[in-house]
């Protein structure tokens, strides 16, 4: 579904991303893993159009995926986005920030668009919370209306950049949870993740990243247990070790 072909960024002289080579199959949940800077975040931004990459191609289903192109918007509406720190509308409510895009972008009428979202909301656990703002929802809640936000635009693909890493510990398993239930049901998934066991127990393949290459990729069972490169054994368990410390 998603191809990326010899793909490349910079920002000024700094690479960011060097000769990124990856196919992500419908129906997969693939996770993008390794150090802080590798270029995970921004490889997501290029396949959802928020950065222009300098090389390289990106495909949909066959369509270039190119910001300056007036077909970006529709793109987006097939590869929706969850982000680290929510982008919630502050002064809309959980119901109304899940309507926004069926109703702005889509055109869907607002009776329409308000029963989807209540079913959503549900859907992720917040069917009491259609009429609480941002502002009175833990962070855990609030991310679970990005999700049900994103999912409102009957997406065939939602990237998800480190979507519990902004979350006290407590909440995590909450947003977790209802990613699990989005792979089980067949959503296609890429998700930048520091969340070992999510990775390995729900993700079809791992992408390891390091410098803005792909350092190793596969099988996440294989890759997570018998990674064949010394710069992701390294990282593995120094993630393991922080992971047993936290705990």
């Amino acid at each position: 579904m998603i191809k990326i072909e010899n793909l490349s960024k910079s920002f000024g002289e700094h690479c960011v991303l060097r000769d990124i080579n990856a196919e992500i199959n419908k129906g997969e949940v693939v996770c993008l893993i390794g150090p802080s800077g590798s270029g995970k975040s921004t490889l997501l931004r290029c396949i959802n159009g928020l950065e222009q990459y300098d090389g390289g191609r990106i495909t949909i289903d066959g369509v270039p995926v190119d910001a300056r192109s007036r077909q970006i918007n529709t793109i987006r509406q097939r590869v929706s986005m969850v982000f680290q720190r929510f982008n919630l509308f502050p002064h809309r409510t959980a119901l109304e920030n899940v309507m926004e895009g069926p109703v702005h972008v889509k055109g869907v009428d607002v009776r329409s668009a308000s029963a989807r979202a209540k079913e959503l909301l549900a859907s992720v656990g917040l069917a009491e919370k259609t009429q609480h703002y941002p502002r009175q929802l833990s962070g855990g809640q609030q991310q679970r209306v990005a999700i049900a936000r994103a999912l409102a635009m009957e997406p065939e693909a939602i990237l998800f950049d480190e979507p519990t890493s902004a979350l006290d510990p407590e909440l995590v398993g909450e947003v977790l949870s209802v990613m699990r239930t989005l792979a089980d049901k067949g959503m296609t998934m890429v998700v930048v993740t520091h969340e070992m066991d999510f990775a390995r127990s729900v993700s079809d393949r791992v992408l390891f990243l390091d410098g803005g290459r792909i350092a190793e990729q596969g099988p996440s069972r294989i890759v997570l247990t018998q990674p064949s490169n010394d710069r992701v054994r390294d990282f593995l368990k120094r993630v393991t070790h922080t992971e047993s410390l936290s705990s």
